[in-house]
């Protein structure tokens, strides 16, 4: 096992590529569909070899700045991995071209979930795979954010800490200075395999307990937990499991609002009470206040056409905005049955801006969560609370300790100048859609779900809604460097930028 971890970081996860090829390949052959089983295979093996060609050129090579070669490598993991995972969904779908299925890739393993595709033009076992990969980017973002991210005060952590972004090591428990970046990577890989290959089967069988295929309740378990909002079918609303899917999957949705509730958030910094966690006190405000207002909203519309009597309407109309709600924060994407019955019920359209508000937002810090994340706008938010007091009472001090006040100010600072470049980059990508064509609604559509990785919102976020394969060359080629700066985080690209992270 040394000598594996020893290996570059790039070397083993096209390891990890390889080797999971064959899931769909024997899953393609039990279905007799022996096709898809050979490109799954014949990719596998030949991959695999061509993985083990270079662990054994490089595993002498030791890199003289670790931190550099990892964080590169996680913007090779977004960009130059998909190239190898899209192999064998070429061949599997062989009246596509190599770039779609990179572009595909790519949107899966940054668990962006948009699709080129029509859910019945893909075979059984090519969904599988695109879930499989948006699985294994949620646990790839899970692992490297607190062994990579959370000790170059990247990903969020810059907010708990105050201190300059690249610049220094988050506090990160018992014995974490000094360990060297491989052996957090192995420590933290072990942590959080078991609990999140544990809710995936546990969410897995709850769907098909509520009454979905074995295939379908696979992909949707896995897109949830990793919030990629990949689906064989189009979304939750054309399954079997109806109502009491959704509210399963409401409970693992969950897990994306904060870092705390995976077994590595114990051992990252501030590891107070759930109760007292500012992430989920914050994504609590959010999924009660967003879907009182829209219901509210829905109610008027109701009571102007007369239908306030329809109690069961309401109450489905009540469910579906809940559940969406979460799902748009969490950036999944999943849609809920009973969306469009707020419509129906009240005769008012759904308002799409609010969901990718919402998306924007994003969950919480080190989950698998997209968009801004909850930490920052609760930093913003208590600075925003400081400054109405002072303005009522200039001579008061702020209280609630040291870490508070970091919090409110330093962290404030860091989140608001994520937030100034997070805007900065949503304007560069619509301005460069725009240059491939593209009206304002669609270049602002395609932008903010490429950036938030919630790729279903494309769908329900304008009026008319969009498809992703309307895209010409030019705009996919823009929207998926926007899905992997949406993933990496501009804060990690400006560190690599940085001329003082090249010396020495």
């Amino acid at each position: 096992m040394q000598r594996i971890t020893d290996l570059p970081f790039i070397v083993i996860l096209m390891g990890i590529g390889s080797l999971a090829m064959f899931v769909p390949a024997g899953h393609a052959f039990a279905l007799h569909d022996h096709a898809e089983a050979r490109a799954f295979v014949y990719s596998g093996v030949g991959f695999l070899m061509i993985t083990l060609l270079i662990a054994v050129a490089t595993v002498a090579n030791r890199t003289a700045n670790p931190a550099r070669s990892h964080l590169l490598t996680l913007f090779a993991a977004f960009t130059v991995l998909p190239l190898m995972l899209a192999v064998p969904f070429r061949e599997a779908v062989p009246d596509t071209t190599l770039f779609n299925a990179w572009w595909e890739m790519v949107s899966s393993l940054t668990t962006t979930g948009a699709t080129l595709f029509d859910p019945a033009r893909l075979p059984p076992s090519v969904h599988l795979w695109r879930a499989l990969v948006g699985w294994m980017g949620g646990y790839f973002v899970l692992v490297t954010a607190a062994a990579i991210l959370a000790p170059m005060n990247l990903g969020g952590f810059e907010v708990l800490s105050g201190a300059a972004a690249g610049q220094g090591a988050v506090g990160m428990g018992e014995g974490a200075r000094g360990v060297a970046a491989s052996e957090r990577l192995w420590r933290y890989s072990r942590t959080l395999l078991p609990a999140y290959s544990g809710l995936t089967l546990a969410l897995w069988i709850g769907l098909i307990l509520a009454g979905d295929d074995a295939l379908l309740a696979a992909c949707h378990a896995m897109s949830t937990l990793a919030t990629s909002g990949i689906s064989p079918v189009g979304g939750l609303g054309a399954t079997s499991s109806g109502l009491w899917g959704e509210v399963v999957v409401f409970v693992f949705l969950i897990f994306a609002l904060s870092r705390r509730l995976y077994p590595s958030g114990r051992a990252l910094r501030n590891a107070v009470t759930l109760k007292g966690d500012p992430e989920l006190r914050m994504a609590l405000l959010l999924t009660t206040g967003v879907p009182a207002l829209l219901f509210l909203r829905h109610w008027v519309g109701a009571l102007e056409i007369d239908e306030v009597q329809d109690v069961g309407a309401a109450l489905r109309a009540l469910w579906g905005t809940i559940f969406t709600v979460l799902s748009f924060l969490t950036t999944t994407g999943f849609e809920s049955a009973a969306w469009s019955e707020a419509r129906t019920w009240s005769g008012l359209a759904t308002p799409g801006l609010i969901l990718a508000g919402l998306a924007v937002i994003g969950g919480g810090v080190a989950t698998t969560a997209g968009g801004v994340k909850l930490l920052r706008v609760y930093a913003l938010f208590r600075h925003g609370e400081r400054e109405i007091e002072r303005l009522v009472h200039p001579s008061s001090i702020g209280g609630a300790g040291a870490e508070a006040r970091r919090l409110r100010r330093q962290g404030a600072q860091m989140a608001w100048i994520f937030f100034m470049l997070f805007a900065l980059s949503i304007a560069v990508t619509m301005l460069a859609l725009a240059l491939t064509g593209l009206d304002f609604v669609a270049s602002t559509t395609f932008a903010v779900a490429a950036l938030s990785t919630t790729g279903p919102l494309a769908g329900v976020a304008a009026e008319t809604p969009l498809v992703w394969a309307e895209l010409g060359t030019a705009a996919r080629a823009v929207v998926a460097a926007a899905m992997v700066l949406g993933r990496l985080e501009t804060l990690a690209i400006i560190a690599l930028l940085n001329p003082d992270f090249w010396r020495g």
